[in-house]
């Protein structure tokens, strides 16, 4: 599978109550063109990162309605959207209008990746933003036949890059990767969401051999 073929196979998932921000357009948050942006600054990242010899896939759960929702890139808000295409030698302008929103995960999520000069690819279990029936801007854990969709992505996500190893964030993520590959060095660590922070920063440093 070729960057294209991957980023078309994203751009087609359908869900019931799940954004795709490779092909939904939020009436409320996003600017003209919005879908098509997200796809191609995804798809020119990905061609990208098949050049270099990827030390990790960062797997998280879902897009979040203040993160990828916004941006299409995993882990990553508006804030932060600029520094995620630089360590790709790209530029990208947010999709969105208004404000910047910012999402408290990515920022701890960037906060250590601006320490880390390694290739690193940030993804998730399932790669749209899941949200509550009534309600597009809220978060929820996606569902059994959700996941199986995002860990046939996942599986052939890591046929395409070859990372060294997937670090698995949160138990989610964790089980995901160890369902759908036996190949890859797995490290979990902990969320940094919910209280996580502290030991999720704590062994990323001893994972990366950061100092403290």
């Amino acid at each position: 599978m070729r960057p294209d073929d991957f980023v078309s196979a994203v751009c087609g998932l359908e869900f019931e109550h799940a954004f795709n921000p490779y092909a939904d357009r939020c009436p409320v948050h996003d600017a003209p063109g919005a879908p098509k942006i997200r796809a191609r600054v995804l798809q020119t990242i990905l061609r990208a990162a098949i050049e270099v010899e990827i030390d990790a896939i960062w797997i998280g759960r879902d897009l979040g309605y203040r993160g990828g929702r916004r941006t299409g890139l995993a882990l990553t808000d508006d804030v932060h959207i600029e520094a995620h295409a630089a360590r790709w030698g790209i530029t990208a302008k947010r999709p969105t209008k208004g404000h910047a929103v910012a999402e408290r995960t990515a920022a701890v999520i960037w906060g250590v990746l601006s320490l880390i000069e390694a290739p690193v690819f940030l993804w998730n279990v399932f790669p749209l933003h899941p949200h509550e029936s009534n309600d597009p801007f809220t978060n929820r854990s996606h569902n059994a036949h959700e996941r199986r969709a995002g860990e046939e992505l996942l599986l052939q996500l890591t046929r395409l890059l070859r990372p060294r190893r997937l670090v698995a964030i949160g138990n989610d993520a964790a089980q995901a990767a160890r369902r759908i590959t036996d190949a890859h060095e797995i490290v979990q660590v902990r969320h940094p969401s919910y209280g996580g922070q502290t030991e999720f920063l704590s062994q990323m440093r001893t994972l990366y051999r950061l100092s403290a």
